[in-house]
């Protein structure tokens, strides 16, 4: 018994992963489809793959999309870092007036639907200039992640013992340096996932990529929402297409689980 169990919690495990991997699987499996084999019910399981969808959607200008998406994503994940890090840090160890107002600003900020707010922030792009443009995605997307990155990071410094901070500055160490050197190296695992999870919501955002966007700054899901047409949808397309735009948020994650995994459960869902 004290070995079937064990066995039994891991078959689970996998059945439970696989479960909830199998919508990503059958995206991958429809992207080598004909558009035929696509819409066939009950699905095709035996089948040609093709390289067809792929070439198609490349030839369609793939390439520009996905880098709009990788410049806006980034851009804009650095700078809500750059915004958000210190923010959190000076509400979790510093003493800041009001402190707890202050963080329920930035999350209140949330709550406000995106479609509330659409139409001012069209009308000030237009009178800027900024419509259709990387610039305007990355303004926005910061403010999106700005509340996020306060709230994670702000768990995580709170995870630091204060007589950290108190020792670094019994040595010497001004109020930048014990930061610099003292503080952001020991929640460097809670930044690379705030990091990631900061550039996966600004890759998958649409709205406001679909309504202030067209041709000169449209990123990765206005893409794939074009072959959502008047004829139909275009299944295998969308997820070759779809494909490509799940990718990079996979490799990044594959690539930085360990540190994602560490500093998730450094405490970044305690208040």
């Amino acid at each position: 018994m004290k070995r079937t169990l064990p066995l039994l919690i891991t078959i689970a495990t996998y059945a439970l992963a696989f479960l909830y991997f199998s919508p990503v699987l059958w995206l991958l499996v429809t992207g080598f489809k004909t558009e035929g084999e696509a819409i066939i019910v009950p699905p095709s399981i035996l089948f040609e793959p093709t390289l067809e969808n792929l070439r198609l959607v490349w030839d369609a200008g793939a390439s520009a999309f996905i880098g709009h998406s990788a410049i806006v994503s980034m851009t804009s994940t650095v700078l809500a870092l750059i915004l958000g890090v210190p923010a959190a840090y000076a509400l979790a160890m510093l003493k800041v007036k009001k402190a707890d107002d202050v963080l329920f600003w930035f999350i209140s900020t949330k709550m406000l639907p995106a479609v509330g707010v659409i139409i001012p922030i069209y009308l000030v792009l237009k009178e800027l200039g900024l419509l259709d443009s990387l610039i305007a995605l990355v303004l926005l997307y910061t403010a999106m992640n700005v509340p996020l990155v306060v709230w994670m990071m702000r768990s995580f410094f709170k995870d630091i013992p204060y007589e950290t901070i108190e020792a670094g500055r019994v040595d010497g160490a001004t109020g930048l340096q014990g930061f610099f050197k003292i503080t952001l190296p020991l929640v460097r695992p809670g930044i690379i996932s705030t990091a990631l999870l900061c550039f996966v919501f600004a890759w998958n955002e649409f709205f406001f990529g679909v309504s202030l966007t067209s041709t000169n700054a449209a990123t990765m899901p206005v893409f794939m929402s074009s072959y959502m047409t008047q004829q139909g949808l275009f299944w295998a397309k969308m997820s070759s297409v779809a494909t490509l735009a799940v990718l990079p948020a996979l490799v990044l994650g594959w690539f930085t689980q360990r540190q994602l995994v560490r500093g998730l459960t450094m405490g970044a869902v305690k208040g």
